[in-house]
């Protein structure tokens, strides 16, 4: 379908003073600073303060005797769940801030508790350290909060850490997830797919800023096959049950199908919520792009559907048990 009509005045409107600088052509900070700015929250009228959900930051310490900073968001009402959640942001930008409505709302829709992760960044933090962060705050999650399923999440970046989190979670034992919620995963970093794409630049991501985020990330080329960057390369047997959310006008649609259907084919059982006229990133628009919001409600239902069959199968195991014992 075609673009959002709104997403299309966006982008047209950034576009009249001329073409937006690209990634490159700014510092780190100078990044990081218009990532934040342009970090999309709801416009909330007077006396409207959101989704019913408390926040407490927390440090997690790291095996390098560092720390790095989490905030937890406990909703009002809770359903037995917890969140460890790992922002977008090409591992470069974003951080626990930019983040906070999309945890507010995750938070208040599943009736889960949210543990946000601030993990450190490139290029001051190279790969794997953004990737040992998001592992050591799933372990501190699973301890702090036993007994919920869990889910391991994210958007953009913070989704290919999710599987990489997954992976480790499956080879260690250290730690069990329900379920996956990944969204536009870049899975291919030699961007062959996007490269390849009917976009690769123009929406607000293109692959030269994919490029760029790569080369802070893992500067070492020799890295990038690695199995918790390269996905569609990995062995991904043996990974929780997972929502794959991608859109439309995105650079990484193509990879992010691509994993979907590498899941599959790995015997994981996999959800697939396309993002029709959308654009990467729309996770974080859903206050001024109805339809962004229209595809997040459904991501999330997903996810909550994946959860209560898990939790019905564990309930009705038991029962089957017995019954099984009864007619031998």
């Amino acid at each position: 379908m075609p673009l959002d009509r709104i997403l299309r005045n966006l982008i047209t409107w950034q576009r009249a003073g001329g073409p937006p600088a690209s990634l490159r052509a700014m510092t780190v900070e100078q990044a990081r600073e218009r990532y934040l700015a342009n970090a999309v929250r709801p416009r909330r009228p007077e006396g409207d303060a959101g989704p019913a959900v408390t926040t407490a930051d927390h440090r997690v310490d790291t095996a390098d005797g560092s720390s790095f900073r989490v905030r937890v968001y406990t909703p009002a009402s809770d359903e037995g769940r917890v969140v460890t959640y790992l922002h977008g942001g090409g591992w470069v930008l974003g951080d626990i801030d930019s983040h906070d409505w999309v945890c507010r709302i995750v938070a208040a829709s599943l009736g889960a508790v949210v543990v946000s992760a601030d993990y450190r960044r490139a290029p001051e933090f190279p790969y794997p350290t953004p990737l040992l962060d998001a592992i050591a705050a799933a372990r501190w999650t699973s301890r702090s909060f036993p007994g919920r399923d869990h889910v391991i999440a994210g958007d953009s970046a913070g989704a290919s850490l999710s599987v990489g989190v997954a992976m480790d979670a499956r080879d260690t034992g250290d730690v069990e997830f329900a379920a996956q919620l990944l969204l536009y995963p870049p899975a291919d970093p030699s961007l062959r797919f996007a490269a390849a794409g009917a976009h690769p630049e123009g929406y607000l991501l293109s692959v030269d800023d994919m490029a760029w985020s790569y080369d802070l990330y893992v500067p070492d080329p020799q890295q990038r096959g690695e199995p918790a960057l390269d996905l569609l390369g990995a062995d991904l047997r043996h990974l929780p049950p997972a929502v794959v959310g991608t859109a439309e006008f995105d650079p990484l649609r193509d990879e992010g199908v691509e994993l979907a259907d590498k899941l599959c084919v790995d015997g994981v059982a996999v959800r697939h919520v396309p993002g029709p006229g959308l654009v990467h990133g729309y996770f974080l628009m859903q206050d001024i792009v109805p339809a962004a919001a229209v595809c997040a409600r459904r991501v999330l239902e997903e996810l909550d559907a994946v959860l209560r069959s898990a939790r019905e199968g564990r309930e009705s195991a038991p029962a089957a048990y017995a019954e099984a014992l009864r007619e031998s």
